[in-house]
């Protein structure tokens, strides 16, 4: 059956690709949204930022119940962990997410369509539904590519999702296992490491570079290694894994240093390959469409997201750049507004990165050591969550706020966050750097006492060293 009436066919009902979707139907476009997945939402809400989130929070629950209620005064006893239960919330959250997005698409005359897309010409994709139904041309003004992304693999390491998982399977372990090695130090990894930690796992987290959360500013990377160790996981630095067999038991982990040494065999319960994500095209038919991707896989775009190919459009992580769902939401909705004739755009500048373990990370813009390589002049305002009174009332005083500032206009170049509600104090900032604010513009903003947020007045304080608290 073929369709011509479409101005826009999304392929990918991700965050980038329903955003997209609902922002182009506000803007008065007939759409179209292609997810092959049955459920909407993308790895973020189905097995990623949602139902990861699902089980720190849970998990953070019974760690402060089983270690810190005393301190308060609280007496617990018999606390132990019913894992059904709470991968059952954790699903039961997915499951009302995913339908809450259908029913934005209805509620917006998005038409949904489950099944694989693939783009059959410049104006044309077919649709192949998943339960084997008659296929479906569509034909269409516009096409969005926004398939995201999948786990990245490493060679000679079969991911069974059983002993050996991914993500996806390290989010449905049936028993909390005894033993659990990580591959890898990033967001991903460090997250569901702690999840596992937190139930009763022995963790332990080999990473090929001599930092963890590469990427953030070192400050904050060796903060959060201190924090991480005295929580009980292990770190294997500038270690990498050479193979993995599995046993009667459990898998057999080789692992050897980068810079050379003896290797090391070790059997763990499961394995957690966490070492990236590569961008998902497969099936697409791009190379027929004529759309030009990079040597790393990923397609290539313009400063308006256009593919070489007139009238495809591409946006989030299958473009590069930071793989963040926010991202990719950003670029849906100035793409869908590009499209209506509007001014879309993104300030990546200004794109925050949290890493929900506890104490929360959060950064935005430049980090310190971006800043020397560029041969920027800056200054620095650093105070402690240790002399922040909510923090101390809270007793979660671990971390502290950095500001980096233009040494002469005193612009904000970036901010970087270890501790309490750093993935909300970071907004802040966010909003600060979008409209191209400077530290005297925060430390001059009244903060509501006692509160967290005011660890980032004392810390833009600090960037003229004044600050009044240390």
């Amino acid at each position: 059956m073929t369709d011509s009436t479409y101005d826009l066919v999304v392929v990918g009902g991700g965050p980038g690709g329903y955003v997209a979707a609902i922002r182009a139907a506000q803007l008065g476009l007939r759409v179209a949204c292609v997810e092959k997945r049955g459920a909407l939402g993308g790895t973020c809400l189905n097995v990623g930022c949602i139902p990861s989130k699902a089980l720190l929070q849970s998990s953070h629950h019974y760690a402060v119940a089983s270690k810190e209620f005393a301190n308060h005064g609280i007496k617990v006893s018999g606390l132990e962990v019913d894992l059904p239960a709470m991968m059952k919330r954790k699903e039961g959250v997915v499951g009302d997410l995913t339908k809450g997005i259908e029913f934005l698409l209805k509620k917006n005359k998005v038409d949904y369509l489950v099944g694989s897309g693939t783009i059959t010409a410049s104006d044309e994709v077919a649709v192949t539904p998943a339960n084997g139904g008659d296929r479906r041309v569509l034909k269409t003004g516009n096409i969005l590519i926004a398939t995201g992304s999948e786990v990245a693999t490493l060679p000679g390491i079969d991911i069974d999702e059983e002993r050996i998982v991914s993500s996806t399977g390290a989010l449905s372990l049936a028993t909390v296992p005894e033993t659990m090695v990580v591959v890898g130090g990033g967001y991903i990894g460090i997250e569901l490491g702690s999840v596992w930690r937190r139930l009763g796992a022995k963790v332990t987290v080999v990473e090929f570079l001599d930092q963890i959360l590469a990427g953030m500013d070192a400050e904050v990377s060796k903060q959060m290694l201190r924090t991480l160790k005295k929580q009980g996981l292990t770190f294997k630095l500038s270690s990498k894994v050479t193979g993995a067999a599995k046993t009667d038991t459990g898998v057999a982990l080789t692992i050897e240093p980068v810079k050379g040494g003896d290797a090391q065999t070790i059997e763990v319960d499961v394995v957690l390959v966490s070492v990236g994500r590569r961008p998902y095209t497969e099936g697409l038919g791009l190379e027929a469409a004529g759309v030009e991707i990079d040597n790393r896989g990923f397609v290539t775009v313009d400063r308006e997201f256009r593919t070489n190919v007139p009238g495809i459009f591409a946006i989030g992580d299958v473009i590069g750049g930071k793989m963040l769902a926010h991202k990719a939401e950003d670029e849906g909705m100035a793409v869908a507004e590009l499209l209506a004739g509007q001014s879309g755009h993104v300030n990546y500048e200004a794109i925050p990165g949290v890493v929900y373990t506890w104490p929360e990370v959060a950064a935005v813009g430049a980090t310190e050591e971006q800043l020397k390589n560029d041969g920027v002049d800056y200054r620095v305002g650093k105070f402690p969550f240790t002399a922040n009174s909510r923090a101390r009332c809270n007793a979660d005083a671990d971390g502290f706020v950095k500001i980096l500032a233009d040494a002469k206009t005193d612009r904000i170049l970036g901010v970087h966050i270890v501790g309490p509600e750093a993935g909300d104090l970071i907004q802040e900032a966010v909003t600060a750097m979008e409209f191209g604010g400077s530290a005297e513009d925060l430390a001059r903003t009244c903060h509501g006492h006692p509160g967290l947020s005011e660890a980032i007045k004392e810390a833009a304080l600090a960037v003229a060293g004044r600050a009044i608290h240390i």
